[in-house]
C-alpha cells in the first residue's frame, strides 16, 4: 500500500496503527493524519527509536 493509500484510509486503518505501536493515543494518531513523517517523528518519541529504525518499522507495516 502507496502512502496516498495509507492516508485515504487512515480512519479505517489506524487500528492497525494502534495494535502495532500499542503507546500511540487515539489523539496522537488523529493527529498523525495518515501522513508517513508524523507517524515516524510520533513512533521515535514514544519509543525512543532512532529515524531510520522508525521508518523501517512503518515501511514494512504498510506493505
Amino acid at each position: 500500500m502507496n502512502w496516498d493509500e495509507v492516508k485515504g484510509k487512515w480512519n479505517q486503518i489506524k487500528g492497525e496503527a494502534k495494535a502495532k505501536w500499542g503507546e500511540l493515543t487515539n489523539d496522537d494518531l488523529d493527529k498523525i493524519e495518515g501522513n508517513r513523517d508524523k507517524l515516524i517523528g510520533t513512533i521515535q518519541e514514544r519509543y525512543g527509536k532512532s529515524k531510520e529504525e522508525a521508518e523501517r518499522e512503518v515501511d514494512e507495516w504498510a506493505r
